[in-house]
């Protein structure tokens, strides 16, 4: 079956089965690898994406799910001039990554919620990245380059990943 979507801006048509996770049909098909494999089951989010702007998980996603949308990657995230997004720049720059595998999730997860919340809260923050599991427990690091991407200046208190007050994760 042929599904035609929109991904980082160019508009692709595939025949595979309709109901192959988006996350392979990125990774195998179009070579997109930036999105990782994580669980599987949408509970770590290192395979999130955009899908018409709202981060999703790919890997519980089926293509047919994606017929007419615009779907955004990891690779889809630099502006068009190739310059690194802002909140690609603040990572670096709060040195968030570590082991990188969690990084491209964490990124699209944090670049949804910037979308529509300029001027997040830490709650706002705590609730939109709730799904994004980080091996390396760089939740403080990511939260200040999320702030530091935004102009939120409102601080709660809680870090959204601790582990001892999360029972779902």
């Amino acid at each position: 079956m042929s599904t035609s979507f929109w991904v980082n801006g160019e508009q692709r048509t595939l025949d595979v089965d309709p109901s192959k996770p988006l996350l392979w049909v990125l990774r195998e098909q179009l070579a997109l690898t930036g999105t990782k494999f994580g669980c599987g089951i949408a509970q770590c989010g290192a395979c999130t994406v955009h899908i018409d702007g709202q981060a999703m998980r790919s890997c519980v996603t089926p293509i047919s799910r994606v017929e007419g949308r615009q779907v955004t990657t990891i690779e889809g995230l630099r502006g068009d001039d190739g310059d690194l997004h802002p909140l690609q720049q603040a990572w670096i720059e709060h040195q968030v990554p570590q082991c990188g595998y969690c990084q491209s999730g964490q990124l699209m997860s944090a670049s949804a919620l910037l979308s529509n919340n300029p001027n997040p809260s830490d709650s706002d923050i705590d609730a939109a990245m709730s799904g994004n599991i980080c091996r390396c427990g760089m939740y403080g690091r990511i939260r200040e380059a999320i702030k530091s991407s935004s102009v939120a200046s409102t601080s709660d208190e809680k870090l959204f990943y601790n582990v001892a007050e999360v029972d779902h994760v």
